[in-house]
């Protein structure tokens, strides 16, 4: 359901998350001021009062958390595929350094990679997936690279630079399937909405002279506790959807390729 929201497009999943659940808790204001009455609700305002403070508090830390989180998690997103993107032109340039006969493999090894990533994987990553045909593209990399034969110290000078690129892109590759798959669990997502709904629900127990003041209010409590999971859903997938990590940076080591030769 959430990865389902996340690849909407932001005004339709902003209309889901926070416009509907505003409107929502506005006509329950309403309909619980009509059910059970002023009188009744304002008897309430002085005890519950605290314990709604408490309540608010306890939610708006939790809710702090799970927005800073998730967008550490969607900045390391954007590091790992810069990393990935260095550590494949530094590949490729490195092939400079090997024996003439050893290149042509390896830089087309690279060259299927990258390919890979930017049409095929970009898209199973958007529902949190790997693609085989990439992981398939990397393990003929490394055997292309491993096939290689230096002949003397400055050639296996290379090829251990080569190897430690090839060991920084597989590194950062992982990272970034994993950072796909999301960074906030299940259980978090139950009591983030568990919590949002506790809330609204708690503010309901309050009662105002002015109706439209207290239905106003309401609106505004949900609006704010909705936007904060709006953000959250949006970026917790960092390769879905329109608010995701850009793979540019990939795109353009591919299309640099073509001036190195």
């Amino acid at each position: 359901m959430i990865l389902w929201l996340a690849s909407l497009p932001p005004w339709q999943c902003a209309f889901l998350v926070v416009g509907l659940t505003t409107a929502g808790s506005m006509i329950l204001t309403v309909l619980v001021r009509r059910i059970v009455g002023f009188e009744r609700l304002v008897s309430n305002n002085e005890v519950a009062g605290f314990k709604f403070a408490v309540l608010g508090v306890v939610y708006a830390v939790l809710l702090g958390f799970a927005v800073i989180t998730v967008w550490e998690k969607f900045k390391a997103a954007q590091e790992a595929v810069t990393t990935e993107s260095a550590a494949a032109g530094a590949i490729y340039r490195l092939t400079g350094g090997m024996e003439v006969a050893d290149r042509p493999a390896i830089q087309a090894g690279i060259r299927r990679y990258l390919n890979a990533v930017v049409t095929r994987e970009a898209d199973t990553m958007a529902v949190g997936q790997t693609d085989v045909s990439t992981t398939l593209a990397l393990n003929n990399l490394y055997k292309a690279t491993l096939a290689a034969k230096p002949v003397d110290l400055e050639d296996s000078d290379v090829f251990q630079a080569m190897l430690g690129e090839l060991r920084a892109l597989a590194e950062a590759r992982r990272e970034r399937l994993e950072l796909s798959r999301g960074a906030v669990p299940d259980i978090m997502w139950s009591i983030l909405f568990g919590g949002a709904v506790l809330n609204i629900a708690f503010a309901l127990f309050f009662g105002t002279k002015n109706v439209t003041a207290q239905v106003i209010m309401a609106g505004m409590l949900a609006a704010v506790i909705f936007m904060a999971l709006f953000v959250i859903i949006n970026i917790n997938f960092p390769f879905t959807g329109d608010v995701k990590v850009a793979l540019e940076p990939l795109q353009y080591t591919l299309d640099n390729f073509s001036s190195q030769d």
